[in-house]
């Protein structure tokens, strides 16, 4: 198999670079195991939350978060790179309508009733943002066990986010009018794209609203057509609605992913789910091809560009061998962020672990570095959660850094495929 770009890895990270190379002009192939985190997440756009003081402004905390972790994957697209890069995004992911900026956090719920900071918020979310407090209804589904609104209320009542005004809230179940058998987040997702099944809650719901300035609902509100979902439910009660997610898999992640799987192959990429990197072979400087499962046979797939977007140790991205050293298990890169004789894992188990910052180092293109410190090979790219440096998951920094760190390496991609046609 030929192709001008292969990019290993269908989560945000790999479908952004291979949306911007297909639109580069570029014939992309992308392939992953699965599809990726995206089924997981909240579909909101974390950049910046927690340094390691709550964050109201990612864009006024980033240069002086930067100057403090030099060695943060931000540093390879910069600020600058990472506000063009959520602004590419807002444009290709325009079906969910997603709003924010890089000014201000928005503070949503979360499905236990706390608050977390977020930067950018679907549609169905908009109205989710209690920074600055409100009255709010959280409406439930009777027999729907992943959402607990008297839960949710209480503890979203005592929730505390800076600025921290009062917000009072009420908590209501619904009488379910499909069947029992509904209840899978997915079966309730398809069931509300029916009209009538919308009209009979919005019924039960109107009587409820009260003096509420929106409507908490368990972020079920349709997959495909979840667009019109919202819109209906917000007409049906004349006051905004909002989804907050809960346990995976996450309705919204899973659109976000629709949304940027239409994208790359409106732009003519192709996107091969069920196939794993296996290996690469390496000629001086340059990868010359990787060979990946297919239909459960090995396939050799040459390519003049690659990026590496496999996602951290919890995905597999970084593997640790039975000796306990750390590896790459693709390309063979080195994995950088561990001290020699530095034990990978402390005491305490919601802990930072020393484990949580590993992964690869870059040179400022985005090309993971090798054992001599300088590119590995001058034709492949590294981007989201396989570099190292970085505490997502405390940060709250996931998504933006795979936007920003994906986007880059096609934009390097991109700009070498210029100068060599000039």
């Amino acid at each position: 198999m030929i192709t001008d770009a292969l990019v290993i890895g269908a989560g945000t990270a790999g479908l952004t670079a291979g949306i911007r190379l297909a639109r580069g002009g570029l014939r992309v192939t992308v392939v992953a195991t699965g599809e990726g985190c995206l089924p997981l997440a909240s579909g909101t756009i974390d950049v910046l939350g927690f340094a390691p003081d709550a964050v109201q402004s990612p864009l006024g905390a980033l240069p002086g978060f930067l100057d403090a972790h030099p060695e943060h994957p931000y540093r390879i697209s910069g600020l600058a790179g990472l506000e063009q890069s959520l602004a590419w995004f807002v444009k290709t992911a325009e079906p969910l309508g997603y709003q924010g900026d890089l000014s201000r956090n928005q503070w949503v719920p979360t499905v236990l009733g706390g608050l977390r900071p977020t930067a950018l918020v679907p549609r169905s979310m908009a109205a989710a943002d209690l920074g600055g407090g409100g009255e709010v209804l959280i409406a439930g589904i009777r027999g729907f066990r992943d959402f607990h609104p008297a839960l949710l209320a209480a503890n979203l009542g005592r929730a505390a986010a800076a600025p921290a005004p009062v917000i009072q809230t009420r908590a209501i179940e619904l009488d379910w009018p499909g069947s029992a058998g509904d209840m899978p987040p997915f079966r309730l997702a398809r069931r509300l794209e029916d009209p009538e099944i919308r009209r009979r809650l919005a019924d039960q719901l109107r009587p409820q609203l009260g003096d509420a300035t929106a409507v908490g609902l368990p972020a079920v509100l349709g997959r495909e057509r979840a667009a019109e979902v919202h819109a209906d439910l917000e007409h049906r009660l004349g006051r905004p609605v909002f989804e907050i997610p809960g346990l995976p898999p996450s309705l919204p992640g899973l659109r976000l992913f629709d949304c940027l799987r239409r994208a790359l192959l409106d732009a003519g990429g192709r996107l091969l789910l069920g196939s794993t990197a296996l290996s690469a072979t390496h000629h001086h400087d340059t990868v010359g091809s990787v060979t990946i499962t297919q239909a459960s046979r090995p396939v050799e797939v040459s390519a003049g560009f690659y990026v590496l977007a496999t996602g951290g140790f919890t995905t597999g991205g970084i593997i640790r061998e039975p000796d306990g050293q750390l590896r790459e298990p693709v390309f063979g890169l080195p994995v950088h962020g561990l001290a020699p004789g530095q034990e990978p894992f402390g005491d305490q188990y919601l802990a930072e672990h020393p484990l949580d910052r590993v992964g690869l180092s870059t040179d400022a293109q985005g090309r993971p570095l090798g054992t001599a410190g300088g590119p590995h090979a001058v034709n492949l790219y590294a981007a989201g959660a396989v570099l190292a440096g970085a505490l997502p998951w405390r940060e709250k920094s996931g998504e933006g850094l795979s936007l920003s760190t994906g986007w880059h390496a096609a934009e390097a991609i991109v700009g070498r495929r210029r100068e060599d046609a000039a």
